[in-house]
């Protein structure tokens, strides 16, 4: 996963969100390290997992992750407000490249954490 956050996706988020507080709250942390994206990685394994093991995205273990995907997030990139993670769980499974990289997980991870995210903030 961390081949994804090349430099073409930094130049891309610097354009599209630079002007945001998360994206300046994101440039005063540390940066991704690969740690960071390692911790990462792991909560998208736990969805492709629940997913495998037939949980629903309404599931109390779906939503849980959805819980510690927005914590993790916050803790370690910018906050995470709902309105962000809506955004987020748009692009998971509405752009191919975020598609393409969390459903290396498994085949439809991104649809299960966009849908659970949707569900989340109903």
């Amino acid at each position: 996963m961390s081949d994804f956050f090349d430099n073409e996706y930094k130049t891309e988020a610097a354009r599209r969100w630079g002007n945001t507080e998360a994206y300046k709250e994101y440039e005063a942390k540390a940066g991704v390290s690969a740690e960071t994206i390692e911790g990462l990685d792991n909560i998208i394994g736990e969805f492709a997992a629940c997913k495998q093991n037939n949980n629903a995205p309404d599931s109390g273990e779906a939503q849980g992750l959805v819980c510690a995907l927005q914590a993790y997030i916050t803790a370690n990139f910018y906050t995470c407000t709902d309105e962000i993670l809506a955004g987020l769980g748009s692009m998971y499974a509405g752009d191919e490249r975020f598609r393409s990289n969390i459903d290396k997980h498994g085949d439809g991870t991104a649809e299960f954490i966009s849908e659970a995210i949707k569900i989340r903030l109903k």
